[in-house]
Order: structure tokens, then C-alpha cells, then sequence
């Protein structure tokens, strides 16, 4: 294992970000699970800003694995769905945990709902602590409450943790009007507002989170996970992306 913190050896946009994403984001081009090649892939994303010195917090979605809503529209009743998400999302902040640290980056699973054979539970001031110190802190389980989302947990973590700006990962480039997967006219957005986001439905993150962000005044950066280096080049002001902001 290397040495826990690591100087910065560029000038950064941000000091302390929230990195966003998905639990398909870790399935590759299965259709259900982990891909162990794809979870290392963003792992050495992560390595890339780490070695900048930037602070790291994640947060990663469990629908991979399980998904509340779709369970709870199979006839499962919805609290016990979201918390079965909740786990999932466990399973794979512990798979990150993995990946990073065979990359020499030291990481705590930090989760809303206490399980203490596997990871720590959510305390405000150990987290920020651990962020001081150079470690990835990755949120498990959401806000730990059924019926809120990983993009409304990844909001009000940022928001606790102080981070300066949320950066969402997804398959494409930024946020568009349409999806630019099936329209090729679809028009990306240099910067896009908050109501804007809301009023036109642009899928950059649940109603909750949005405004969540909004009323905090934090940044969201939309970017595509699937380029590489395109962590780390938006921190260093280079990279396609979408500013979600005031």
C-alpha cells in the first residue's frame, strides 16, 4: 500500500468533489452484475484525480444488482425494495473498495445503515477526517432512508462533506436536450440552470437532488464516464462536460 496522501502536482479546478455513478456503470457490457475489468477502469479514474491531490468522495448506485422501484413495480412493497437496493449498493461500494486499493489508495465504505463485519458506519466528522487524510471515502446505502435515491444521497453527502462540485458519470458527454444516442440532432448544453434542468425533464439527476444542489448553490458536472481521463481532465479545466448551475 502507498503513502495515504499525495501532493498535488497540478493546479485543480476543485480540491474536494463527489464523483456520481451508476451501478451499471460497473456492469460493462453485461447485462446484470460486476465486471471486475470495468469496476479497475474506474478505479484508475480515480487514481488519476487522487494523484492530483483532490479529496474524493463516491457514491455508486446498486441497479446492477437490484433496484427498488422495479421491484416495487413487480408487486414487492416499495420500503423493503429500497432498502434490498440499499444493499446492493453496499456490494458494490465494497467491490470499488477492492479495485482501489489493489491500486495502493487507501478507502473506507462508509454506510448509512450499520453493518460493522464490512464497513464503517456514517459519521460526519471521522468521514471529513478520513478525506483530510487523503482517503476515498465511498457513501453505502444511500441516505439510509427508503423512497430517496444514490443521487439524492450523493447531494446531501456532498453537501456534508463540504465538497465543491458533484461530478455525475454517465454513457454520454454531457446533458442534452435529447438523447443523443438515438437523435443526431440532439444538442448538447455548455451550462444548463437548475430550474432548467427540472422545468425540461433533462435526466441529470432526480427532482430531489436537483433541488437539493440548487439550495446549496453546488455545481453538478456531467461527463462521460467512458472517456479516458476525462476525470481528471475536466479538474484540470480541460474535457467535454455539462455545468449544472445556478
Amino acid at each position: 500500500m502507498t503513502s495515504e496522501a499525495a501532493p498535488a502536482s497540478t493546479a485543480v479546478t476543485y480540491k474536494r468533489v463527489m464523483l456520481k455513478i451508476s451501478g451499471e456503470a460497473l456492469m460493462g457490457d453485461q447485462g446484470y452484475g460486476l465486471h471486475p475489468p470495468t469496476v479497475q477502469r474506474i478505479a484508475r479514474e480515480v487514481q488519476a484525480v487522487h494523484r492530483l491531490g483532490v479529496e474524493i468522495c463516491m457514491v455508486i448506485g446498486g441497479g446492477n444488482i437490484f433496484r427498488g422501484l422495479q421491484g416495487s413495480a413487480q408487486g414487492m412493497e416499495r420500503t423493503t425494495a429500497d432498502y434490498m437496493g440499499m444493499l446492493a449498493t453496499v456490494m458494490n461500494a465494497l467491490a470499488m473498495q477492492a479495485a482501489l486499493e489493489s491500486l495502493g489508495i487507501f478507502t473506507r465504505v462508509i454506510s448509512a445503515i450499520p453493518m460493522d463485519q464490512v464497513c464503517e458506519p456514517y459519521i460526519r466528522r471521522r468521514a471529513v477526517r478520513h478525506l483530510e487524510k487523503k482517503r476515498v471515502c465511498i457513501f453505502a446505502a444511500g441516505t439510509g432512508n427508503p423512497y430517496f435515491t444514490t443521487d439524492t444521497a450523493a447531494t446531501l453527502r456532498a453537501n456534508e462533506m463540504a465538497c465543491q462540485a458533484i461530478f455525475k458519470g454517465t454513457k454520454v458527454d454531457g446533458v442534452y436536450d435529447k438523447d443523443p444516442r438515438k437523435f443526431d440532432d440532439a444538442k448538447r448544453y455548455e451550462t444548463v440552470s437548475y430550474d432548467e434542468c427540472l422545468q425540461k425533464h433533462l435526466g441529470v439527476m432526480d427532482a430531489s437532488a436537483i433541488a437539493l444542489a440548487r439550495d446549496n448553490d453546488l455545481p453538478i458536472i456531467v461527463f462521460s464516464l467512458d472517456e479516458p481521463g476525462g476525470f481528471c481532465g475536466i479538474l484540470r479545466g480541460e474535457g467535454t462536460y455539462t455545468r449544472v448551475q445556478g
